[in-house]
C-alpha cells in the first residue's frame, strides 16, 4: 500500500488524534481570499476534516477530493448536514474535473503527497484567473518544553524505530513561482497540545511511518515511549507551528 493510502485504514482514530488548525489560520486565510457564499473552493485529500469545518462555515461553494474510500465515507457522514459540502471519492491525480474552476485551491498537509510538478500544475489549471492556492502545514515540536523527556524517547526511537519503509516524501511549498504562480506569502501561527502517555501513543499511531512498524519492535517502540513519559509525571507538551503558504494565480 502506497504512503498516501495508509491513513484510509484507520479514519476513526485518526480523526480522534489528528491536530486541528488554529483559528487565526483560518481568519487570516478568510482575509486574504474574501473566502464567503459567493466564491468556489476546492479541498484536495481532506481526510477526515480537520480543516473542513471554518472552510464550510465561510458558506463557500465546497468540493473535497479525497482518495481514500473509507476516508470519504467518514468524512460524508461527518458533515452531511452541511448543505454546501460536497466531496468525490477519487485520485486528484488523476481525476477529471472537467470546466470545473474555483476559487481557492486548499490544501491542510495533503499536497505534498502529490508529485511537486503536477501538484502545482493541476491546482494552477483549476484555478480562476486571480485565484488562489493556499496550503497549511502543522510542524509539531516535542523538544523544546520537554527536553530531558526528548533526550530520552530519541534513544527509544535509535533502539526500536524500524518502519517497513522510510519516509521520502519532498515538496518545495515555496516553489510555487517556479509553475506561473506570484510570489508566495507566508504566515506562521502557534498553539500547543499536551498528552498523556497512553494518548501521546494513540497519537503517534496515526503517523505513516509509525503505522508500519511491525514485531518484534512495535512493542518495545510504543513501550519504550510510553515508560518514558510516565517517568515525567505522565504528560509531554507539543508545540505546533502552522504554516499557511499563500500564493495566487495572475
Amino acid at each position: 500500500m502506497e504512503f498516501r493510502k495508509i491513513f484510509d485504514t484507520i479514519p476513526e482514530k485518526f480523526d480522534r488524534w489528528r491536530p486541528q488548525y488554529c483559528e487565526e489560520a483560518f481568519a487570516h486565510l478568510k482575509n486574504r481570499t474574501g473566502l464567503d457564499e459567493h466564491k468556489s473552493l476546492l479541498e484536495i485529500g481532506p481526510g477526515t476534516g480537520q480543516a473542513t469545518k471554518p472552510l464550510l462555515d465561510t458558506g463557500c461553494d465546497y468540493l473535497a477530493i479525497e482518495l481514500g474510500e473509507h476516508l470519504a465515507a467518514f468524512t460524508t457522514e461527518k458533515f452531511k448536514d452541511y448543505p454546501n459540502f460536497h466531496l468525490v471519492n477519487d485520485d486528484f491525480i488523476t481525476h477529471d474535473f472537467g470546466n470545473q474552476k474555483f476559487d481557492v485551491v486548499f490544501s491542510a498537509a495533503t499536497i505534498q503527497w502529490i508529485p511537486e510538478e503536477i501538484a502545482y500544475q493541476k491546482t494552477y489549471d483549476l484555478l480562476k484567473s486571480g485565484g488562489t492556492l493556499a496550503m497549511m502545514y502543522n510542524h509539531d515540536d516535542y523538544q523544546t518544553p520537554n527536553e530531558a523527556l526528548y533526550q530520552e524517547i530519541q534513544e527509544v526511537y535509535s533502539s526500536y524505530f524500524r518502519p517497513k519503509r522510510p519516509y521520502t516524501q519532498k515538496f518545495d511549498y515555496l516553489n510555487a513561482p517556479s509553475y506561473g504562480f506570484t510570489d508566495v506569502e507566508k504566515q506562521e501561527f502557534h498553539s500547543s497540545r499536551k498528552f498523556t502517555a497512553d494518548e501521546y501513543i494513540e497519537y503517534l499511531g496515526t503517523h505513516c511511518t509509525h503505522i508500519e512498524i511491525d514485531e518484534p519492535y512495535r512493542s518495545k517502540f510504543f513501550g519504550g515511549i510510553r515508560e518514558a513519559i510516565l517517568r515525567h509525571d505522565n504528560r509531554i507538551e507539543v508545540k505546533d507551528t502552522i504554516s499557511l503558504y499563500l500564493t495566487k494565480k495572475l
